[in-house]
């Protein structure tokens, strides 16, 4: 058999790993969000409730918002709303999925594997866990932020409606093409450097808590790499993403909410450190870390369905354990 024969009858995950690995972390991701999206529209309607910058400039301002937490602000948007704008701007968060953890999971363990040099049954320096996946995320967020984007702008069309403004969107493609329209192709970027920094730090929570407290059950107790080592570590990867990644998410929310002129510049915030000393000056400290509970509460959820998803479709295509 020649050379080209024999790759040829290799299995797909051989023949092509990183697509193949792109692909299987993307259906994963595709899954939890669907599942997980109603939790990641309320975080983001808490999120904007209340903002300073916003009270301050007359035109801006709308009706008082009568949502105040969780379980009221989805009440709310069900009940004025429809139950099926729980799911508003569900599909580009799905596109921006297939982009961002196809990215960051191939990026993550080419640079474990291959540039920061973990040998397989060894225990993996966190230092370089952390940088792995600070890394990961930033890349992957940066490729992916055009569909964040308008994922965020879309999930506050039902907002827009109550409050009688007219509507920006008739769907997903029609909000590409209008964003593109007005700033640019930088207009599709527009708050990319929060968003950046936002993953950076979810992903050294989500990544770098999950490799690093997997391994370290599989090598420190009697937990063999199953189900239940896959869910405690998703669980910790959850909480420890949520609290690193949302003070990010509330500025990177907030920056890509904002009004701009026909320049594509923001007309509230100047910048992501503009919009984090106006938030805290304005509405308090505390006011980073808005949308808290449901971003926890989606995030615990999230990883779980993800990882072990990931982990079981990674195991039947033949692909090695994450």
């Amino acid at each position: 058999m020649s050379p080209a024969e024999e790759e040829r009858s290799l299995p797909l995950p051989e023949r092509w790993p990183r697509a193949s690995k792109f692909a299987l972390s993307a259906c994963a991701a595709a899954v939890a969000e669907l599942v997980t999206f109603p939790l990641d529209l309320t975080k983001t309607r808490l999120q904007i409730q209340g903002e300073a910058a916003v009270r301050r400039d007359g035109a801006a301002a709308g009706p008082a918002v009568p949502y105040r937490g969780m379980l009221r602000t989805a009440a709310g948007i069900a009940q004025e709303e429809g139950v099926r704008k729980l799911w508003q701007g569900a599909t580009p968060a799905v596109y921006r999925h297939i982009v961002y953890t196809g990215v960051r999971m191939v990026t993550y363990e080419q640079l474990r594997d291959s540039v920061l040099g973990r040998a397989e049954g060894e225990s993996f320096p966190l230092w370089k866990a952390v940088v792995g996946g600070m890394t990961a995320g930033a890349i992957g967020q940066f490729f992916a932020s055009p569909t964040d984007l308008v994922k965020v702008q879309m999930q506050m069309e039902g907002k827009r409606k109550l409050e009688g403004k007219p509507l920006r969107f008739r769907g997903v493609h029609h909000a590409f093409l209008k964003i593109l329209s007005e700033g640019g192709v930088r207009g599709l970027w527009a708050g990319w450097v929060p968003n950046v920094q936002r993953a950076a730090l979810v992903n050294m929570g989500d990544l770098t808590t999950y490799d690093s407290v997997k391994h370290f059950l599989l090598l420190n107790t009697t937990l063999v790499d199953n189900s239940v080592t896959h869910s405690v570590s998703s669980a910790c990867s959850g909480l420890v993403a949520a609290v690193l990644g949302t003070p990010a998410d509330v500025v990177k929310t907030r920056i890509m909410n904002q009004p701009r002129d026909k320049q594509g510049r923001g007309l509230l915030y100047k910048s992501s450190m503009d919009c984090l000393i106006q938030t805290v000056r304005g509405e308090g400290f505390t006011s980073l870390y808005k949308g808290f509970i449901p971003t926890w509460m989606r995030m615990a959820p999230w990883s779980l369905v993800f990882w072990l998803t990931y982990e079981q479709i990674r195991r039947l295509c033949g692909v090695t354990s994450f």
